[in-house]
């Protein structure tokens, strides 16, 4: 079984979710990314539609509903031979636009 752990903003992202959000998408993990994980020989499934982040690299970037976003990368091995992954940011496509600034 993969192993997860949450970074500060995507802890904050979560809590920005509503239940209904965060419902969908724990189902969307557990049914679908899930087991992609365990299937290494094959792709993601397409309709999670993960790919790298161009501007990030080692960061990729996953849909989990109409308008939901996640974007995580992989982190060294927690349990042999499983991957772990790490939730950098979880919300909708806002989660792209850069924060504020000078």
């Amino acid at each position: 079984m993969p192993t997860f752990e949450t970074l500060p903003r995507s802890e904050r992202d979560w809590k920005k979710l509503t239940p209904e959000q965060r419902a969908l998408f724990r189902k969307v993990i557990l049914e679908s990314f899930v087991p992609d994980l365990a299937a290494p020989e094959r792709p993601f499934r397409a309709g999670l539609r993960v790919k790298g982040v161009t501007a990030h690299p080692g960061v990729f970037e996953m849909t989990w509903d109409g308008d939901g976003r996640a974007t995580f990368c992989y982190g060294e091995e927690k349990s042999a031979g499983e991957p772990h992954v790490i939730w950098r940011r979880i919300g909708t496509h806002a989660i792209f636009t850069p924060p504020p600034g000078p």
